[in-house]
């Protein structure tokens, strides 16, 4: 206790809101879920590179999305009595697909405007063209599939 305010946090209480339905409590379980995919891609693109860079990025690619698509149904947006699998792996994936298309353009466009950015820069600018593409991904499953 700190003079009359009582520091203890109330386990459940938090456990209800991260567990909620309003967009803030989504957007932490998205967020975990993407973090989740992308130890998933990682792991699974070690394991297969031995076949070759470009095989074990489609695959690693295709089978994270298909987990975050499924994780997404089941933790993110509570979906999984009124959406069913195929239509979240179809719809889910398609979106990633697009952000994989804006991304790759924006990193293209980049590269063509912006020809002498270090490294840094080239970073900073990754990190924001991924953070903008996962944004819209996340009111895009929110507002149009889940």
């Amino acid at each position: 206790m700190f003079g009359d305010v009582d520091l203890r946090v109330d386990t459940a209480r938090v456990l209800r809101f991260v567990r909620g339905d309003h967009a803030f409590a989504q957007l932490l379980r998205f967020a975990l879920v993407g973090g989740f995919s992308n130890i998933a891609y990682a792991l699974l693109f070690m394991a297969m590179n031995s076949v070759g860079p470009l095989i074990a990025n489609i695959a690693g690619s295709i089978v994270s999305t298909i987990i975050a698509n499924e994780l997404h149904r089941r933790l993110t947006f509570n979906a999984a009595g009124r959406v069913g699998w195929f239509k979240a792996q179809w719809e889910g994936g398609g979106l990633a697909l697009i952000g994989l298309v804006i991304s790759t353009g924006a990193l293209a466009a980049l590269g063509f405007w912006a020809p002498g950015l270090g490294a840094l820069a080239q970073a900073v600018a990754v990190i924001a063209i991924m953070a903008a593409v996962g944004g819209a991904r996340f009111l895009a499953l929110r507002g149009l599939v889940f």
